[in-house]
């Protein structure tokens, strides 16, 4: 019998207000839930507008605390309705003055299973990020959840090939990628860099953006949600590059072994020659 995981990632336009967007998610991932979904992603800093664009104390006011804020637990209530996995990436607040770029992760129970800290932070014209975030401290942390072992890599991070690596050593299977990238500037690179480091690391990839035009700066968000899986190949077709959408796939989890057998890239790996590579 086939080993089949079904998945989900979700694009979706701004509306406007943070409750307004909260309540949009709940309904697209309820009807994800309806067309089988076991586990879902939403994109970077689903419940908000992608306020990097300027740098305003006023955003500052999307914080929450995680586990304890208020969203982790209205999403803790989602997982328990709908018996899905849920990645949920929000603007967390540590302390006063500490704030990270953070993926919460809830099992199919509602169960808090950790979170995930953006590693890698730009800064930008349109991304000043680091107005806003501290980089992440947690390393790469691996999920396991009832849809197998997760992991979550954030946005500017997919430039960077070694979290990936870690990410799929650590045991891996899916790696989910929520992001908020521009058409003028990273496109060509959305549909080369996810599917090339799922070939690197025979892994599947969801790879999330947001869509639409936002009122905070000229980027235009283009969607073309997909997963890809251990040979580099999207499955099914991405998402609209203009429209919110929902994506549902089913992802042959059997394929990774098979692809781990036949290209054998880890068994080939050779990590006592790669000592220089973080000493510079």
């Amino acid at each position: 019998m086939a080993n089949i995981v079904r998945a989900a990632l979700v694009q979706a336009e701004w509306t406007g207000d943070k409750k307004s967007m909260l309540d949009k998610h709940l309904t697209l991932a309820r009807k994800a839930a309806k067309d089988g979904a076991k586990v879902i992603c939403f994109q970077e800093i689903f419940y908000g507008p992608y306020f990097c664009q300027v740098q305003e104390n006023e955003y500052f006011s999307y914080t929450e605390p995680i586990p304890d804020g208020p969203t982790t637990k209205i999403m803790q209530d989602l997982a328990k309705e709908t018996g899905m996995v849920l990645v949920v990436p929000m603007f967390e607040v540590e302390q006063e003055g500490v704030y990270y770029n953070t993926a919460a992760v809830i099992d199919a129970d509602g169960k808090y299973l950790g979170k995930y800290r953006k590693t890698h932070i730009p800064h930008v014209k349109g991304f000043w990020e680091k107005f806003y975030f501290r980089p992440g401290n947690l390393g790469y942390p691996i999920f396991d959840t009832a849809v197998g072992r997760i992991g979550v890599y954030i946005c500017y991070d997919r430039h960077f090939p070694e979290g990936w690596r870690a990410l799929g050593l650590a045991g891996a299977k899916i790696i989910f990628n929520p992001s908020a990238t521009s058409r003028g500037l990273s496109m060509y690179l959305w549909n080369l860099e996810q599917p090339a480091a799922a070939v690197a690391n025979e892994v599947y990839i969801g790879a999330i953006n947001r869509v639409g035009k936002e009122p905070l700066g000229d980027n235009d968000f283009y969607g073309s949600s997909y997963f890809v899986n251990p040979r580099g190949q999207i499955v099914g077709d991405a998402a609209s590059d203009k429209k919110e959408e929902v994506i549902v796939r089913d992802l042959d989890m059997d394929m990774i072994e098979e692809v781990r057998q036949q290209w054998a890239f880890y068994r080939d790996r050779r990590p006592d020659a790669y000592g220089p590579l973080v000493q510079a």
